[in-house]
């Protein structure tokens, strides 16, 4: 998918770093990620390969600016349905508001529709009004309250 001089395209190994990096530097990102980890992000990155879930990055320049995973399951109801969730939706700061989270966002939700998701999903801090606003204007509604429980 093409946005101007963006390009969406699934992740490669060399991206791997660059994504990491882009994470840590989202609000949260470097309260909870531990970039030297690398053994732990390739592992990820390899079960990700494997699976019909894609992890999807934007580049702008021959550089990765953005990145999303798309993580693709199979409900046991609505007739044992495809369902797709974003996660870990990250564009560096220094270009958001370019249109880059929204091409990254589309090429995600064009790919469940291919693949026959009924469903994308996502959950979002409770505290990121932005966000909340970002993905109304991408057509999803605030219908759930979201809980975590960390282990």
């Amino acid at each position: 998918m093409l946005v101007p001089s963006i390009l969406i395209r699934d992740a490669h190994q060399g991206d791997i770093d660059r994504f990491v990096e882009l994470i840590t530097l989202g609000a949260l990102g470097a309260s909870v990620e531990r970039s030297d980890d690398r053994d732990s992000y390739q592992a990820a990155f390899d079960e990700i390969e494997r699976s019909p879930s894609s992890l999807l990055v934007a580049e702008k320049d021959s550089i990765v600016v953005g990145g999303l995973q798309l993580i693709v399951f199979r409900h046991l109801q609505y007739n044992g349905g495809l369902c797709a969730e974003l996660e870990s939706v990250h564009v560096h700061p220094d270009l958001r508001g370019q249109g880059i989270g929204g091409a990254l966002v589309e090429a995600a939700v064009e790919r469940a529709r291919i693949l026959g998701c009924y469903r994308v999903q996502l959950t979002s801090n409770s505290k990121r009004d932005n966000a909340h606003r970002f993905y109304e204007s991408h057509g999803f509604t605030q219908s759930h309250k979201g809980f975590k429980r960390l282990l």
